[in-house]
């Protein structure tokens, strides 16, 4: 199955409580954390949300 890797690549300071608990969820703490999720639409959705926080790859 398809994995995500996520690396937060921006501060959370300045954003929403929304935004910052999404990333908590995700598991990233702060700048260059990298975390690798499977693929799934509960995780992309979180993505969506800070995807300006962060960089998305696909890994197999």
């Amino acid at each position: 199955m398809t994995q995500l890797k996520v690396t937060q690549r921006k501060s959370e300071i300045g954003g929403t409580s929304s935004q910052r608990n999404t990333l908590r969820s995700l598991g990233l703490k702060r700048i260059g954390d990298v975390v690798v999720k499977e693929d799934r639409p509960e995780i992309r959705g979180m993505v969506n949300i800070v995807s300006h926080l962060v960089d998305v790859e696909e890994v197999n």
